[in-house]
C-alpha cells in the first residue's frame, strides 16, 4: 500500500483534465464556471454541433430514485428491446464502446479499449449513441459535462438508455454523473444545481480525496476481475487519484468492488480545504461547502463523509471508490492513465453479458 504522502509522482505525461498538473494549485480554469448551468456552451469542437440544448427543468434530480425505475409521470423507456438485442449481438462480435467526447480525457479510454481487441468510437451527438454497444464517461469535470450534454441534447436520450439498460462505465467525473445524488453538487449564479445522467442509486462527494497537491497513488484489492495480458485476476489495481470523488452511501443494488482503506485515506480536511473546481466539478461561485442542495446522506455502510467541517478531527475510514449495479460501472480513479486494463476488460465483458 502507497500512503499519499509517500507516493510516487503522478504521471503527467497524459491529460487528465483542462488544468496541468503542474500549474498552481489555485489556478483557474478556462470553462466559465460563472455562467449559467443552462447557457449555450462555446467551446470549440471539430464537428459542428445543431442539437437544441436540452435541459428541461423537469430533469433536475432531487434525491434517489431506484434504478431501473422512470421518473414519476415518464414514459416506459423505448430502447429497452432494442438494447437487449445490441447486447446479444455484441457477444458475437467486436463490441462497439463509444466514448462521451464532449470533455475530458477521451484518448486514453479509446486507446484501452483498443488494445483490448474492442472498437472504440467518440460520441457528441445524441444520434451516434445508436451506433454503440455501451458508453464510457471519461474524467474531466462534472459541471462542464453536465453543460455541455444538455446544450448538445445528449443529456436526455442518455438517462433513456441508462433506464433501458444500456451498459456505462463512468470514470472520476463520469461516477459522478452516474450518480443519483451529489452529496456537494455545485451550482450556478442562479442557485440551480448541477444535474447528473443517474442510474446508480448512491450518493457521491466531489473533490473528497482534496486538491490537486492531495492527488496520490495506491494499490487495490478489485472484486470481479479476470487475468488480462500480464496482470492476474487477483493482482491489486494501481489506482491514480486525481482531485477524486468518494461514495458516501449506496443503496442495496449497489455492490462495492474496492475502497481506500483506512490506512491509506488521508484525513479528512475542513470543506474550505478541498474546494477546487476541477475532475469532479467545483461550485461555479467559488463555494465546496455542499450548501448548494443535494442530498448529504450519512453512510449506512462504513464509508459515512468526514467533510462536514469538523472533519479534520476524525479519524481516516475505508472509502467506497469502485462500484457497479447492474449494467453500470463506476471508477472514482482513473484506470486508463496507468496501463491497467482489467477494469475495461470488465466492462466489456458486462457489455457481453459475460459478467
Amino acid at each position: 500500500m502507497t500512503s499519499p504522502s509517500s507516493s510516487a509522482p503522478l504521471p503527467t505525461s497524459v491529460p487528465v483534465s483542462d488544468e496541468p498538473i503542474d500549474a498552481p494549485i489555485d489556478a483557474p480554469f478556462d470553462a466559465p464556471f460563472d455562467a449559467p448551468f443552462d447557457a449555450p456552451f462555446d467551446a470549440p469542437f471539430d464537428a459542428p454541433f445543431d442539437a437544441p440544448i436540452d435541459a428541461p427543468a423537469d430533469t433536475r434530480r432531487s434525491g434517489v430514485r431506484p434504478v431501473g425505475v422512470p421518473p414519476a409521470g415518464g414514459r416506459p423507456v423505448s430502447g429497452d428491446r432494442a438494447i437487449t438485442e445490441g447486447r446479444a449481438a455484441a457477444g458475437r462480435r467486436d463490441v462497439v464502446v463509444g466514448v462521451l467526447a464532449v470533455q475530458g480525457d477521451v484518448r486514453e479510454h479509446i486507446a484501452t479499449i483498443e488494445s483490448l481487441g474492442g472498437r472504440a468510437v467518440t460520441v457528441r451527438r445524441p444520434a451516434e449513441l445508436a451506433a454503440v454497444d455501451g458508453l464510457i464517461i471519461p474524467g474531466g469535470e462534472s459541471t462542464t459535462i453536465d453543460k455541455l450534454t444538455r446544450t448538445f441534447g445528449l443529456a436526455a436520450p442518455l438517462r433513456e438508455l441508462i433506464l433501458g439498460g444500456l451498459p456505462v462505465y463512468g470514470s472520476c467525473a463520469g461516477m459522478i454523473m452516474l450518480s443519483d445524488v451529489i452529496a456537494d453538487p455545485a451550482s450556478d449564479r442562479s442557485g440551480n444545481p448541477q444535474q447528473t445522467f443517474g442510474g446508480l442509486d448512491m450518493v457521491v462527494r466531489r473533490n473528497a480525496f482534496g486538491r490537486q497537491r492531495e492527488s496520490f497513488e495506491t494499490d487495490l484489492d478489485f472484486a470481479e476481475l479476470a487475468a488480462t495480458g500480464a496482470a492476474a485476476a487477483g493482482d491489486p489495481v494501481r489506482a491514480v487519484f486525481i482531485r477524486a470523488p468518494w461514495v458516501e452511501k449506496v443503496g442495496d443494488g449497489v455492490e462495492v468492488l474496492a475502497q481506500v482503506p483506512a490506512a491509506g485515506t488521508p484525513r479528512a480536511a475542513p470543506r474550505d480545504d478541498v474546494g477546487d473546481s476541477a475532475d469532479g466539478g467545483g461550485s461555479s461561485d467559488g463555494s465546496s461547502d455542499g450548501s448548494s442542495g443535494g442530498s448529504s446522506g450519512g453512510s449506512s455502510d462504513g464509508s459515512g463523509g468526514a467533510t462536514d467541517g469538523a472533519g479534520a478531527d476524525l479519524e481516516p475510514v475505508a472509502r467506497i471508490v469502485a462500484v457497479r449495479s447492474g449494467n453500470l460501472l463506476a471508477t472514482s480513479f482513473h484506470p486508463e492513465v496507468t496501463g491497467e486494463r482489467r477494469v475495461h476488460e470488465l466492462f466489456i465483458r458486462m457489455i457481453r453479458g459475460e459478467a
